[in-house]
This record gives structure tokens, C-alpha cells and sequence, in this order.
């Protein structure tokens, strides 16, 4: 089976990820980019629906989180925004596909839940190798000081006579 072209490349996608509040999220002009519309668009079809994006699916960013980001050169401190960002999690961004009835929409959150699928799949690698590591490390870090303390036993032990000749 071929393996059809995306529309966007997944660093693309993955570039637009932030991880605020603990939630790994694209912000709403990222998004509206992504699939091609303008963010007031987006934010409109969000707002008709907004029974379906509950805080764990959309969340409003705060004036601290805005300021922290624009510092950090990922929303721009121009453009005549009257309006804090939204941030969509993964479930947002689903639901966004109900919302945003296009072709492109469709095809664009597929590509983006593949992202985050892979971006989970990565940090459960991730975190599991560091959990293994620590083990080994705790295991390994006794075992150590066991043959430690043992050769410093040998070291303190008083010495022995000498065997064997002596010569002149």
C-alpha cells in the first residue's frame, strides 16, 4: 500500500505544539494557519459550538501565559489582537474537524493527531528509559558498594608476614 502524501509536514505540526498547564496544545492562530482559514473564522465556529469544547479540550490563555509567550517570540506583540489566545489539547483539535467542515480540516487534523500520537509515543520511550535507568543505576550503585567496602576491608586488614625468600 502506498503511503499517501501529507498536506503539511509533521515538524510543521509539530512546531505549532506548545505544552501549557501540562497539556501539550497548538494555539488558535497556529491552527487557523494550519488549515488555511483565518483565526477570527476558527474562533467563530468555536464559539457557535462551544458546548463542545469543554476546558480540557480549549482553554483561554491567561494575560501571564500571553505576556510569557510573546516574550518568548511565539505570539507576536503586534497585529491588533483584542483577544487573549485560545489553546486547543489534542481533544480540542479533534473536535475542531466537526466544527471546521472542510476537506482540508479533515485532512489536516488527521496529520496532527498522528503528531501527537507520535509526541506521546515518544515521552512514553522517553519517560521509560529514564525509570530503567534509574534502576540499574540503584542496583548497580549497590552492588558497587558492596565489592567497594569489601576492598576497603582488605585494605585496613593488618598486614601479613611475608612468605617465601628473602634475599641478602
Amino acid at each position: 500500500m502506498a503511503k499517501k502524501r501529507s498536506l503539511l509536514p509533521a515538524e510543521r505540526i509539530e512546531q505549532s505544539i506548545l505544552e501549557l498547564r501540562g497539556e501539550k496544545v497548538i494555539l488558535d492562530a497556529d491552527i487557523a494557519a494550519l488549515y488555511g482559514v483565518e483565526t477570527r473564522t476558527l474562533i467563530q465556529a468555536m464559539k457557535r459550538n462551544l458546548d463542545r469544547f469543554p476546558p480540557d479540550f480549549m482553554f483561554q490563555l491567561t494575560p501571564e501565559e500571553a505576556e510569557n509567550l510573546r516574550s518568548q517570540s511565539v505570539i507576536s506583540s503586534w497585529g491588533g489582537r483584542r483577544y487573549l489566545p485560545h489553546a486547543f489539547t489534542e481533544l480540542g483539535v479533534a473536535m475542531l474537524s466537526s466544527v471546521l467542515r472542510s476537506e482540508r480540516a479533515v485532512q489536516i487534523n488527521i496529520e496532527i493527531m498522528r503528531v501527537f500520537v507520535r509526541l506521546r509515543r515518544m515521552m512514553s520511550t522517553r519517560d521509560d528509559l529514564i525509570r530503567r535507568l534509574d534502576e540499574l543505576e540503584q542496583r548497580y550503585d549497590a552492588q558497587f558498594k558492596a565489592v567497594f567496602d569489601a576492598l576497603r576491608q582488605l585494605m585496613a586488614a593488618a598486614p601479613r608476614k611475608q612468605i617465601g625468600f628473602k634475599s641478602s
